[in-house]
């Protein structure tokens, strides 16, 4: 027995051992973060210098697929090759801007190149694009090229099951520099080949905080700042609550950006004018299906009455009256109503005041007058029951 004892300590003690010696192998090594003030200084300062000692070159070939193409060099002979930081705020193209961005609670400044503005719509910050583009590194290296294919790019997704509305999408910067420029035209040739003219085209300059930040690619080590030449084809609007009404239209301050608010981890303490909600409950109005916070889903306030006889095939009020489109002659799309405000006409009954069960009259200004409040954002209406 005590034979027995003995080997069974000894038994004890040596898988404790491999156990121990397992655990610190295995153990990963958890590396903190980069402090992204810190971080962010010194990509500024890397982007800068890039900025400085570089120059661009661009094929100007309308009608052509190299149209806005771009190589960046290093500067040889300064004398013929201004830098890329010398067009910042020049009052012609190419034209260097910057934008401050919020984020990971401290703002970048970003700076971005016009090459071309675009001459159709600007994208929010929500919506789905169609680019050509190509990544590179400050050493030169590229890491990344859509190759002249028009590629398609959800520049930001909401994940309403995620723990705090979290969401997976492109780089942050992206989001953040293509509301700056604008669609082109396209046209279909008879084989079914599209091909873009006048579009938006630039360059971007990005810290890693707006990229990869701390997560390295078999293409680049992290903490990695970046640089995306690109040209902006086309854009889808989206609406991520699916309200009826498109992300864009529920920019209320009309600024061209739209942010999730609720991910306090990367937005702890967001500045007030970039905020877009009507009912103040921390949802944007974008990912708010109730927008006004009464009662009532904005799906529910932008449908036309039952029974009720209105122009369009629609069961919803657009946000405003839209024109019949022109691509298809044997259906008339046209919406002459658009959401109506809270309603202006006559009381049914004159005597006695509004109310749920004594309503005014709609009147045609109220679906069509520009500067209206439109219901889905009106707390007052419909009417509160007493």
């Amino acid at each position: 027995m005590n034979k027995f004892k003995y080997y069974f300590i000894l038994l004890l003690a040596g898988i404790s051992l491999v156990s121990c010696n397992k655990s610190d192998d295995d153990d990963a090594v958890v590396v903190p973060l980069n402090d992204y003030t810190v971080q962010y200084k010194a990509d500024n300062d890397s982007i800068v210098k890039y900025l400085n000692t570089n120059y661009i070159t661009v094929t100007n070939a309308p009608g052509t697929p190299q149209d806005q193409d771009v190589v960046i060099s290093k500067i040889t002979n300064p004398a013929t090759q201004p830098s890329i930081m010398s067009y910042l705020n020049s009052a012609t193209f190419p034209k260097l801007l910057t934008r401050d961005v919020y984020n990971d609670d401290i703002t970048y400044k970003v700076y971005y190149l016009i090459l071309r503005e675009g001459t159709g719509q600007n994208p929010t910050n929500t919506d789905k694009i169609v680019v050509d583009y190509k990544g590179n590194l400050l050493n030169g290296t590229v890491f990344d090229s859509s190759n002249g294919t028009p590629f398609k790019a959800l520049l930001w997704q909401y994940d309403p099951d995620g723990a705090d509305g979290s969401h997976g999408s492109l780089i942050d910067g992206w989001s953040e520099i293509f509301p700056k420029f604008k669609t082109g035209t396209s046209t279909t040739s008879n084989d079914g080949v599209v091909s873009y003219s006048d579009f938006g085209a630039g360059v971007m300059f990005l810290p890693s905080g707006l990229a990869y930040y701390e997560t390295a690619k078999t293409e680049f080590p992290a903490y990695s700042p970046l640089v995306f030449s690109f040209k902006l084809y086309d854009l889808q609007r989206l609406d991520h609550d699916q309200d009826g009404v498109l992300d864009y239209q529920e920019d209320i301050n009309h600024d061209g950006y739209l942010y999730d608010f609720t991910d306090t981890v990367k937005y702890p303490h967001p500045p007030a004018d970039l905020v877009d909600d009507t009912d103040g409950d921390t949802f944007a109005d974008f990912v708010d299906p109730d927008d006004d916070g009464d009662g009532y889903t904005t799906r529910f306030e932008v449908t036309k009455p039952t029974g009720a006889t209105y122009s369009g095939l629609s069961k919803y009020y657009p946000y405003d009256p839209i024109l019949d489109n022109p691509n298809t002659p044997n259906t008339d799309e046209s919406e002459i109503w658009g959401i109506p405000r809270r309603p202006t006409g006559a009381l049914a009954d004159p005597t006695k005041p509004e109310s749920i069960t004594n309503s005014r009259a709609f009147l045609p200004a109220d679906y069509t007058d520009p500067a209206r409040l439109r219901m889905h954002v009106d707390k007052t209406y419909p009417y509160q029951k007493n």
